[in-house]
């Protein structure tokens, strides 16, 4: 009898390549405070990261409580106003979601974005008719590389931890799915294979990617 599994994406460069945007914002947020990060700063402590990491990395010094509420709102706000005209799936992600769909597989989105991204995005691509849980920061209290986010949506989805599917692109994402003791498919809209922990299997976009390629990985 084959394996009844879910499948569990995180967000950014995952469903869209949002990346290139968070960047433009992250910039324009510290050049308003004389910082100008390096492509490869941001490669490393950017993508994937927590916004209490990039702030408390960036800044050099801790940021918590209102100060740390003003700051994020302040970039994700910036972040939100220059993507809400680009929102666009990576590419075949929404074929691959209906395939899914079809075979009666339950899915998930579990993102270390704040709620307010997830709901632009959701609503942009009308996920809410697709998904059975969602999850962004502010349901945490432990961020990646921590399997919080990921054990939690696999409670919320009725499935065992090791019947579900995770794709993902940063390093703490993968690293937060392999502790959770899911497997991994890694995408590589951000990062290279040799800059990931070790995948079942990577993908550049969704193009090939079926329902019984997943199913493949349970044997």
């Amino acid at each position: 009898m084959k394996t009844q599994f879910a499948v569990i994406f995180d967000m950014d460069g995952v469903i869209c390549h949002t990346n290139p945007y968070h960047s433009q914002a992250f910039r324009e947020f510290f050049a308003k405070r004389n910082l100008s990060p390096t492509d490869e700063e941001f490669a490393q402590h950017m993508f994937g990261k927590s916004n209490s990491y990039i702030l408390k990395h960036f800044l050099q010094r801790d940021v918590v409580g209102e100060e740390f509420a003003q700051l994020e709102d302040e970039k994700e706000s910036l972040f939100r106003e220059i993507y809400e005209p680009h929102v666009d799936p990576v590419h075949g992600f929404m074929a691959f979601l209906k395939d899914l769909k079809a075979n009666g597989i339950k899915t998930a989105v579990a993102t270390s974005a704040p709620r307010a991204n997830l709901d632009l995005i959701a609503g942009k691509l009308n996920l809410s008719d697709h998904m059975e849980s969602f999850m962004a920061s502010e349901d945490v209290t432990k961020h990646k590389p921590d399997p919080q986010v990921y054990l939690t949506s696999a409670e919320r989805l009725g499935v065992k931890p090791e019947n579900c599917v995770v794709f993902e692109d940063s390093f703490s994402g993968v690293s937060a799915a392999i502790k959770a003791g899911m497997k991994v498919v890694g995408v590589l809209t951000s990062h290279g294979v040799d800059e990931l922990p070790p995948c079942d299997e990577y993908i550049k976009d969704y193009q090939e990617m079926t329902y019984e390629r997943v199913a493949e990985l349970f044997g």
